[in-house]
């Protein structure tokens, strides 16, 4: 049998059924409107033969969207009551379907958490990972769960989440934009990333205070990333340094990692890098070059 979205009234009435009350805490606004979730699927790329990964699928709508694609879904929820609700939600409006449920933080969320939801003994690794990732993030924690799930599944290759319009506009700026920053070259690190379009208030109930974009990544393998764990480490605390005083040129920001702003002037020369810029000025090849010089003192 078909899969039957939900709508307005499905979801305010599933909500009064299991007793939710949609929270600001929890980031809690749930999509009402078929249409844009079809167009979330779309945009998300997802395909038959994917290993889908949803964080806090609330009640459902975006689930039941996936399922019209994909045969292999899993979803990460922290609201207790919401996470038991799901399965009798997917029976009812997805006949045959199922998804698994992890019952936690997504931004805590382990290898071995996917294996056990899977029933599978194996810690998920590069090749029984998710393969896609599909979000609606709440927007304070946005940007530090995308991180930890491509830090967590090097199996990811593609990404489609939505978030406020404000994070989608900084995980996606270029170099010398105001806005680029931390997220734009972690987030770099991974495989290049784009805005995928915009989402109205009147989608969701209730209905929030911030509009809303799709950002969109294409996920490199470990292979063709910068390098390896030790350099990532090296290269995000340089990213970090650097940002955490952007009005500052490079040598007086990164002063802190090297014992004063003359061996941080010594490391960036070392790195092919002007003291003298600014953080906003380097892409990610230049901020990897100062990772491998700070991991090689």
């Amino acid at each position: 049998m078909a899969v039957q979205l939900l709508g307005p009234a499905q979801v305010r009435a599933l909500a009064e059924r299991h007793g939710v009350t949609p929270t600001k805490r929890l980031g809690q606004n749930f999509v009402i409107d078929a249409n844009t979730i079809r167009r979330i699927v779309a945009a998300a790329g997802v395909r038959a033969d994917d290993r889908v990964l949803e964080v806090g699928p609330g009640l459902g709508s975006l689930t039941l969207g996936l399922l019209e694609v994909a045969d292999d879904v899993t979803v990460v929820e922290l609201d207790p009551g919401l996470a038991g609700a799901l399965p009798g939600t997917i029976a009812e409006q997805a006949p045959g379907r199922s998804v698994r449920v992890i019952r936690g933080d997504a931004a805590k969320v382990t290898a071995a958490d996917w294996a056990e939801a899977r029933d599978d003994r194996r810690t998920a690794g590069a090749d029984d990972g998710p393969t896609a990732v599909v979000a609606n993030l709440p927007y304070n924690v946005a940007v530090p769960i995308m991180l930890h799930l491509l830090e967590t599944f090097p199996s990811i290759r593609r990404v489609l989440v939505m978030v406020q319009s404000e994070v989608a506009d900084r995980v996606a700026a270029a170099p010398g934009s105001k806005i680029y920053g931390v997220p734009s070259v972690k987030a770099a690190w991974y495989g290049p990333w784009r805005l995928a379009g915009s989402v109205g208030k009147h989608v969701f109930w209730p209905a929030p205070n911030v509009t809303s974009g799709l950002l969109a990544g294409d996920i490199r393998p470990i292979a063709d990333r910068p390098g390896g764990e030790t350099l990532r480490l090296s290269t995000f605390r340089a990213v970090d340094a650097a940002f955490a005083q952007r009005r500052k040129t490079l040598r007086q920001s990164l002063a802190g990692l090297v014992d004063g702003p003359h061996h941080a002037e010594a490391l960036l020369r070392s790195a092919g890098v002007d003291p003298g810029l600014r953080a906003e000025r380097l892409g990610l090849d230049e901020f990897v070059a100062i990772g491998r010089a700070l991991a090689a003192r």
